[in-house]
């Protein structure tokens, strides 16, 4: 059998990491590594929360599906989350089909749905030249550093979901924020199927006119892990939040300096606060308020969006890479880019 290191080492950032490198090893070799090392490999991914494996020559969606399946048999490829994906295979997708510009803050997938997977995994395909990296956060640690009176809110209060969505039928328009259209949502166009399918997920129905759809739920601000039993930061405040792009556009202008940096962040910033003048919060493409509906302030926000920075994992695609996550306890994310990028995702059952 193989041997690889299985270690900590740091991020470009500083920040720890486990690590994996195979210097050169094929896919046959990790597959069966895998599989002889999975009680190693499992209590290294629980301590971290993400697992990087380097080195192996994998690329291409059906070695990465090789590999995704050989960590976690339980692939799934539904998916009722609002980031728009192309099928590579039968369990891989593009992870974002979103302009490089956008920045998707740090989340964890499907966190505003009692179906959140268990386990993620994405591979990059074609590494971007500059940017672009996919950080991670443990939010069991951003929970724990949360300031004692902001926690104690969410943990009381809990947070609304609210999400709108054109129709097949609706007028087409310009909006950044823009999800996509209920029917590929719920991959149907039947009102009455759509929402069975909401409702088993816990969402509230409100037709809207021209044949648009909100989606309302309410949910616990946090989670205790199964295995673990750490209390986790678990829901999508700082992505649904009306004002969360501003602030998190703010955060990334520090770290990538130049005039696209600086444009985009004017530009997000000069379209929230029209936005907000313009449309109430609840008709927002995607808003989170507390669970009683009142509204979370920015101060708040700003601290919840600064803690999870302050926490953050950033380390540099290369072409090859698989990075496992325990979506659980940890968070991704993807910096704003330019120029040629592709990573692929793959997610398991809850």
């Amino acid at each position: 059998m193989a041997e690889f290191a299985l270690r900590q080492s740091l991020s470009a950032n500083g920040r720890p990491m486990a690590l994996v490198e195979g210097g050169g090893a094929n896919l046959s070799a990790l597959r069966e590594w895998i599989t002889e090392q999975r009680e190693s490999i499992e209590q290294v991914w629980l301590r971290h929360g993400s697992l990087r494996l380097r080195g192996f020559g994998v690329l291409g969606a059906e070695a990465f599906e090789q590999v995704a399946l050989a960590l976690e048999p339980d692939l799934k490829n539904d998916y009722l989350g609002t980031s728009p994906r192309a099928a590579r295979s039968r369990y891989v997708f593009s992870a974002s089909e979103l302009p490089p510009a956008y920045p998707i803050p740090q989340h964890i997938e499907m966190s505003f749905l009692p179906s959140a997977p268990r386990k993620l995994f994405f591979h990059c395909t074609v590494a971007p030249a500059r940017d672009g990296e996919t950080p991670t956060v443990d939010m069991r640690a951003v929970w724990r550093a949360l300031d004692p009176e902001v926690r104690a809110a969410f943990a009381l209060r809990g947070v609304r979901n609210i999400r709108n969505y054109d129709g097949p039928a609706s007028p087409k328009g310009f909006d950044l924020w823009k999800l996509k259209r209920w029917d590929e949502l719920f991959q149907t166009t039947d009102r009455a199927l759509a929402e069975r399918k909401a409702t088993e997920q816990g969402l509230r129905c409100q037709w809207l006119p021209q044949g648009r759809l909100r989606l309302v739920n309410e949910q616990a601000a946090s989670r205790v892990h199964p295995v673990t039993g750490e209390t986790v930061w678990f829901n999508h405040t700082q992505v649904f939040h009306v004002a969360a792009a501003a602030i998190e556009y703010r955060h990334i202008r520090r770290r990538q300096r130049g005039l696209r940096a600086a444009f985009f962040t004017a530009l997000t910033a000069t379209l929230t606060a029209l936005k907000s003048r313009l449309q109430a919060p609840e008709q927002q493409g995607m808003h989170a308020c507390f669970g009683d509906g009142g509204e979370i302030s920015r101060a708040q926000l700003q601290h919840l969006v600064e803690t999870i920075w302050q926490q953050l994992v950033i380390e540099p695609w290369q072409a090859g890479d698989v990075l496992a996550i325990d979506n659980r306890s940890t968070a991704h994310g993807r910096m704003p880019y330019s120029g040629p990028r592709e990573v692929l995702v793959a997610w398991t059952g809850t």
